[in-house]
């Protein structure tokens, strides 16, 4: 019996649905891991699909041809070298399972089903999925790995069977989605499975974006002893060798030089980067169009467009109205001329003009409002998605989740678009970032280094400018006061009364409350968005439209 193995982790970017853009790239990873002398290469979760597949594994053609490809990929290991790991869906008579495959000298010989099937926020796989049986260990060239799917980790059944029948390793392929802080809870969690068995723990994960969702890697190995062996890195594809060896005490993984972790806005702004990229290129876009204001949303958003596409895919539209203020202009061309991207302007006094003019026998006995405020906005947004139906780039929204909690947005306005990469962000996140973002230049954005806009969009005070004068706060609480309630109201589901408990005012907690409450019919028909935090709008946070349960304070 040997007493080492050499298991590559493939951290790498696939594409949900392009079953043979996946196995192109699972070669690949393969070949670079043959190439450094791997004896075992894993990858991530439903490699072979894509995850989260939905409902497309319900389609019996797409199942077919996902276990088609883990045939021709089992086939490939017959040239004797390294073994495969795979994840693919997989129906065994009336069951379909999310399942690892081990692949090895030409044949599949081991299939593992998924046991812990997640059934909350972005997950929903009981509703596609079987749950497996409780699994043993997979015999591989002398070793027994306790092979993982995931939620399986999560938990603690699956690894203490395990471990029970016989395993030397507990090794597990994810897809597992970032959060702020997710990190923490994953080297939290592993440990306590480490301590449990007494077993090495491998996280082996994927890094790309689907969707809302968006997968950071951060793959990392910790030895029975709790200490942290390998880190792979944030945001970044890696095939990495790692060099196990038997002792008296069991599997050991050589230590390696860590990858430092990065700081929390850099990781926000990775997944923002990432979350876009794949979105417009997966989905064949050329680029994007957006709206550039001089306010900090549009100006953030242009700089993460830049960064993520590259300069030349970018449109940046000023769409001046009459209250659109001197500041606002320069600093919009100074935004655009800082990131490099392509820049112009498109009045909208025009329209403003004829929908005026239009409506104004029917507004006749009516006094101006937020009527004619709304019209301005749409009127821009129906100049950009022109833009975009005529030339193709798609339209980058540029709302906040403040904005969005509380409906300070327009429908067929500034809510128009395809994508927001700030859908999850709060706006004191936002001027987080920005400020962030003009100190340092992200890893891999395709822009020049230097600050992505003037330090005035930062400092100046938010505003709609919509009518003469206008700020954010003739509307909303402070940013830091609305932020802290819609946190505990969204993400912490806590009652008024606790909110009020916790500090804050009573009037202004149930303000919140039913703004909050009340634009819940908008936020269904806002565009997709990245995650970033625990409860996103949409797959996270589902409420319904009809409700008569209010829970304010009397």
């Amino acid at each position: 019996m040997t007493d080492k193995i050499r298991i590559a982790i493939a951290q790498i970017n696939l594409h949900l649905g392009a079953i043979d853009k996946n196995v192109a790239a699972i070669r690949a990873a393969r070949a670079e891991a043959a190439r450094l002398g791997a004896d075992l290469v894993v990858t991530p979760e439903l490699s072979i699909s894509g995850y989260p597949p939905e409902d497309l594994v319900l389609k019996p053609a797409f199942v077919a041809a996902c276990e088609a490809a883990a045939e021709a990929l089992a086939q490939d290991t017959a040239d004797g070298g390294p073994g495969l790991i795979i994840g693919t869906p997989w129906r065994d008579g009336a069951n379909l399972y999310n399942a690892a495959f081990l692949l090895e000298g030409g044949k599949i010989t081991a299939r593992r089903a998924k046991v812990e099937l997640p059934n909350y926020g972005v997950f929903d796989e009981k509703r596609v999925f079987n749950a497996g049986p409780c699994p043993g260990p997979v015999p591989f060239r002398g070793f027994r790995i306790g092979l993982m799917i995931c939620e399986d980790w999560w938990l603690p059944t699956v690894s203490e069977t395990l471990a029970e029948t016989g395993a030397e390793i507990l090794l597990s392929i994810n897809g597992s989605p970032f959060e702020d802080g997710k990190q923490t809870r994953r080297v939290t969690l592993a440990v306590e499975r480490v301590v449990e068995t007494g077993l090495p723990y491998v996280f082996a994960a994927m890094v790309c974006g689907q969707d809302e969702i968006v997968f950071d890697g951060a793959s990392f190995i910790l030895n029975a002893d709790r200490t942290l062996a390998v880190q792979l890195p944030h945001f970044a594809e890696s095939i990495t060798l790692t060099t196990w060896t038997r002792t008296e005490k069991g599997l050991r993984c050589t230590p390696q030089k860590l990858t430092p972790e990065p700081d929390r806005l850099e990781l926000i702004y990775q997944a923002m980067m990432w979350g876009l990229r794949d979105y417009v290129n997966k989905n064949g876009f050329p680029g994007v169009v957006l709206g550039l204001s001089g306010g900090i949303d549009s100006a953030i958003s242009a700089a993460v467009a830049a960064d993520a596409l590259g300069p030349e895919r970018v449109r940046a539209v000023m769409l001046p109205s009459p209250y659109t203020s001197t500041d606002s202009l320069e600093d919009a061309a100074a935004c655009a001329e800082m990131l490099g991207i392509p820049y112009e302007t498109i009045p909208i006094s025009g329209a403003m003009a004829a929908f005026e003019s239009a409506l104004g026998p029917a507004f006749a006995e009516s006094q101006a409002d937020i009527t004619e405020e709304n019209i301005q906005s749409r009127s821009r947004g129906l100049i950009l998605m022109a833009l975009s139906n005529k030339f193709g780039p798609m339209l980058l929204t540029t709302g906040n989740k403040s904005e969005m909690s509380v409906g300070y947005a327009t429908l067929y306005g500034d809510m128009c678009g395809g994508y927001s990469v700030l859908k999850d962000i709060y706006k004191m996140t936002v001027f987080a970032l920005s400020s962030w973002r003009n100190a340092h230049h992200p890893a891999g954005a395709l822009t020049k280094p230097g600050p992505a806009m003037p330090e005035r969009i930062i400092t100046k005070p938010p505003s709609a400018e919509l009518r003469p004068n206008q700020t954010d706060q003739d509307s909303l609480p402070p940013y830091e006061v609305l932020d802290a309630i819609l946190a505990h109201l969204i993400e912490g589901e806590k009652s008024p009364d606790e909110i009020v408990a916790a500090g804050f005012d009573r009037p202004t907690v149930l303000r919140v409350q039913k703004l909050l409450d009340r634009a819940e019919y908008k936020r269904r028909q806002a565009p997709p968005g990245v995650k970033i935090t625990s409860r996103a709008f949409g797959r996270d946070r589902r409420y319904p439209l009809t409700n008569g349960f209010t829970a304010l304070l009397k």
